[in-house]
């Protein structure tokens, strides 16, 4: 990757998102259904786009909208949804067009008190409360974040009554009747005022965030970090958990300090990250520049992104931890510190997160379940207790209460980085130290993750990929051992490849929200015998894929070799 000079500065004014002009641009620029990527199109994590491209507007959140009251109708689903919404510039409008099509529909909304953001593990947290040990009059749930996305971004995701994000199957059948209702110019569309829709009968208010901070004790050991008297430092980057934090010390009698309580849409006060963009990745070193500043000042400091869905721990040991190294210290400690867990409970893992997570699970005699890229995997296994933990590489996990039941279904980065408290509390040593100790017992792992531009047709072909189209016998001088494109734990299909070979792996996949493709890939002997998998492995993709251009009906566009 091409790394901006700009990466780990201030951001400069001249690169701040112009808020009116995006969001006059949400209400007047239609999309013409005709352009591909002006349609509705739900990726790994919902609907995005940026009005300023008419990927995300008025006329797309109206449609989903009703094509959301269109499938609950359809699976009887007839409880409260519960809507909630993140910092950026365009959750605010969209909140209220959602709004008025769901009240419009009768449907029993429930907001968050006094306007407050709402978290994407609170909502989940909050669906699973409502609907446990009912079986009708079940609710479901709209969070509208674009993740961490740079600042011009929206975003508009559904959660189902088993409170984690929805299969394809679900956002395929609402993609496609949202996109119908933008070819009718909304017809089928019921909407009605924002003003009539916030007096409804059917629109409630909702206290989000004293429900879910009061049970945090109940997932967490919060006695055991206050006990301790650990000095913590947590910077919500603007994010939609700004005010949780200081109840959350309050409510526990915790020293935890904010460093930054600041909400702007323009979020100025990042630095910038690898790509000369602003984005509220709390994994990237770039965009955690101010708290990787002062990690002396705390024992220990995290931050989350704007829907607090991700996390980044930070140690006076290691300062910001890489996500892989995290989990795996988070995976040894809860299976060790955990006891009413169930002793068949498994550790979810996506198949681009790191081996070391396959050693630390085998020392623990546990299960590993490894599934395709997206936490929609690992759903019902949180749900029914047969994972305790699951985590993905873009720092990304839920896991358990302390009895072995269900906490979220959705990731849940407030809980990740309490947990990093509880255990340098317990263990003596913060993450950083923990995970030194792995490495001396497994090896050190090397990983990165490299991207590149990718046509559609190209992005397609990969997605398609046979294990029969990889040819070559050997990576980085050792002999393949696998070559996947169906996940190991569920047989669920990568959308990619996976080549591994004894002391090394990597796995190629488009992306589901831009025209790139990335390789994943980690060794064990090292950085240079990392670059040469890298090397290998953009070698492997572009041959394989300049084959499959070749074949009779396939548009000749460039490689993704040559693009690289």
């Amino acid at each position: 990757m091409n790394i901006s000079p700009r990466a780990g500065k201030p951001a400069d004014p001249s690169m701040l998102v112009n808020v009116p002009k995006l969001v006059t641009a949400y209400y007047t620029q239609l999309p013409d259904p005709s352009v591909p990527e002006q349609r509705v199109a739900f990726g790994t994590s919902g609907h995005r786009g940026s009005a300023f491209d008419r990927a995300f507007n008025e006329w797309h959140i109206l449609a989903i909208s009703q094509a959301i009251c269109f499938y609950r109708t359809q699976q009887k689903i007839e409880g409260p949804l519960f809507l909630g919404m993140d910092t950026h510039a365009l959750s605010v409008p969209a909140l209220a067009s959602a709004l008025e099509v769901l009240a419009a529909n009768g449907v029993n909304v429930m907001l968050a008190e006094g306007n407050e953001y709402t978290p994407t593990p609170v909502v989940s947290y909050a669906i699973l409360t409502y609907n446990r040990g009912r079986t009708t009059g079940l609710a479901d749930g709209i969070v509208i974040t674009p993740s961490h996305n740079p600042p011009h971004d929206g975003g508009f995701k559904y959660n189902p009554p088993h409170g984690g994000p929805a299969e394809s199957s679900i956002t395929g059948w609402i993609e496609a009747r949202a996109n119908q209702c933008l070819d009718t110019g909304l017809s089928t569309v019921k909407r009605m005022s924002l003003e009539k829709a916030l007096r409804a009968s059917t629109t409630h208010r909702h206290d989000y965030l004293n429900a879910y901070i009061t049970d945090l004790a109940h997932v967490i050991d919060m006695d055991t970090i206050r006990g301790a008297n650990i000095s913590m430092g947590v910077d919500p980057l603007g994010g939609a958990g700004v005010h949780y934090w200081g109840s959350i010390a309050e409510r526990y009698g915790l020293k935890l300090t904010v460093v930054n309580e600041v909400v702007d849409p323009t979020f100025r006060f990042m630095t910038v990250d690898w790509d000369g963009q602003i984005r509220m990745d709390p994994s990237s070193l770039y965009a955690m520049q101010r708290l990787i500043g002062m990690k002396d000042h705390f024992d220990l400091s995290f931050a989350c992104d704007t829907d607090h869905d991700r996390h980044g721990i930070v140690t006076r040991s290691a300062g910001l931890l890489p996500p892989n190294h995290y989990l795996s210290v988070a995976i040894l400690y809860l299976f060790q510190h955990r006891p009413k867990w169930r002793k068949e409970a498994a550790i979810g893992k996506t198949v681009v997160s790191s081996q070391m997570i396959d050693r630390v699970t085998a020392k623990l005699g546990r299960r590993l379940y490894e599934v395709p890229v997206g936490f929609k995997w690992f759903v019902e296994g949180l749900r029914d207790g047969s994972l305790g933990f699951a985590g993905e590489e873009s720092a990304g996990a839920s896991f358990a209460r302390l009895d072995g039941t269900v906490w979220t279904t959705d990731k849940d980065g407030m809980v990740s980085a309490l947990l990093s408290a509880e255990m340098t509390v317990r263990m003596g040593r913060d993450p950083g130290e923990i995970y030194r100790d792995l490495t001396r017992e497994f090896g050190e792992p090397a990983y990165d993750r490299v991207e590149a531009p990718a046509t559609p047709d190209q992005k397609e072909l990969l997605a398609k990929l046979s294990s029969q189209q990889v040819t070559l016998t050997e990576l980085a001088g050792e002999t393949i051992q696998t070559v996947l494109t169906h996940a190991p734990g569920n047989d669920g299909p990568i959308g990619g490849v996976k080549v591994v070979a004894n002391s090394g792996w990597f796995a190629a996949r488009p992306s589901g929200t831009e025209d790139l493709y990335k390789i994943y890939a980690e060794s064990f002997r090292g950085a240079d015998h990392l670059r040469r998998i890298l090397e290998e492995a953009q070698a492997i993709v572009g041959d394989t894929l300049a084959a499959s251009l070749q074949q009779p009906g396939i548009s000749s566009e460039p490689t993704l070799k040559e693009n690289l």
